[in-house]
């Protein structure tokens, strides 16, 4: 399998800083070794230290909710890592219930969350 290396390098230049201390933290063991050394090397040119990288990881681990593959759950409408589950009902159209299933939110989909996802993430 090709592993395109500068397509990812581009989008890894591109991300926000909040993005890529998720992806070398909570998705980790998810990710391609060299992916995670672009990741953290841009990290070190955005200044984030290696405490940072740990305060961070702390943060996720004690509110996300995580796998038994140790990566974190992904929110149903983002990629960031879901802090609220609930049951509710597979809908076709949009209205039309068809069977019960559980739902991974972030902190900003959660019901009740004010805080917008377009204005609170740091790059």
């Amino acid at each position: 399998m090709r592993f395109p290396l500068k397509e990812i390098a581009q989008y890894i230049r591109s991300a926000s800083t909040e993005e890529l201390l998720d992806r070398v933290t909570v998705y980790r063991e998810g990710m391609e070794p060299a992916a995670l050394d672009l990741m953290e090397g841009e990290l070190d040119r955005r200044d984030v230290t290696r405490a940072d990288i740990a305060d961070h990881d702390a943060r996720q681990r004690a509110t996300a909710i995580m796998l038994p593959d140790g990566t974190a759950q992904r929110c149903e409408r983002c990629d960031r890592p879901a802090v609220y589950q609930r049951r509710g009902w597979h809908r076709t159209y949009g209205w039309l219930p068809v069977f019960r299933r559980t739902f991974y939110l972030c902190r900003f989909h959660q019901p009740g969350a004010k805080a917008n996802p377009a204005t609170d993430i740091e790059s």
